[in-house]
């Protein structure tokens, strides 16, 4: 990922509170104009009219979009993390699942900005932040896919794939952010609480199609993933 410029007034030895609001309007601006049009579509005008503000008072604390673009990356990709890392080890399989399945629901309900942002440059063919998939996140990735198997070989979920586990999460809980305007058309709701029945439905999904052994106490015949 590159690595942004700092603003320029974070460079000075004392940020004003006046700085530090202007810039987190900027930072609120551009994650509106990117998770809505994508890096090239989003303009330095537009991000400067939806601060309220002049494009070079902007300048001020932003050189390029490459720069604000870069410290919201920043911010959003170690947040983004937080609901896998949970994932522990130490507790009961299923109950992990689900709560995983609950925070990233949760994300996509309260950050839905920052999920069609992650979208977007993913994508996009992810030049801007290649080496964060490459590096943190796939790292990340293959702890809990141990973890997985962990509890597989421990008969406490059934033979998956650990990997196509994380991404069919993923999928299904961030589609709830990615997708919301088709949702809610298709649906004809309003509010937030469609993702509460979302909630109930993918644990169901997931919980009883992970659950060890079949009906009958027949044996699974699924591949060895582990």
């Amino acid at each position: 990922m590159s690595v942004a410029e700092p603003p320029r007034a974070a460079r000075t030895k004392r940020r004003t509170r006046i700085q530090q609001e202007n810039e987190e309007k900027i930072l609120d601006s551009a994650l509106e104009a990117f998770s809505q049009h994508g890096f090239k579509g989003a303009t330095l005008d537009a991000i400067a009219e939806g601060a309220g503000m002049s494009k070079p008072n902007l300048l001020y604390y932003f050189r390029r979009k490459e720069d604000i673009h870069a410290a919201l990356m920043e911010s959003l990709l170690e947040d983004w993390l937080e609901p896998l890392e949970a994932l522990s080890a130490e507790g009961d399989a299923l109950r992990e699942i689900r709560d995983y399945l609950r925070r990233k629901l949760d994300m996509a309900r309260e950050r839905p900005r920052e999920s069609r942002l992650f979208a977007s440059e993913v994508m996009s063919g992810a030049p801007r932040i290649e080496d964060y998939l490459h590096g943190r996140l796939k790292t990340l990735v293959a702890e809990k896919v141990e973890v997985i198997r962990t509890w597989i070989a421990d008969g406490k979920i059934r033979r998956v794939d650990p990997y196509h586990l994380i991404f069919a999460i993923w999928s299904t809980t961030q589609h709830y952010a990615d997708f919301d305007v088709q949702i809610r058309i298709v649906m004809g709701v309003e509010g937030d609480g469609h993702i509460d029945d979302a909630a109930r439905f993918l644990e169901d999904l997931f919980l009883k199609g992970l659950a060890p052994g079949r009906p009958g106490g027949e044996e699974d015949p699924q591949a060895d993933f582990t």
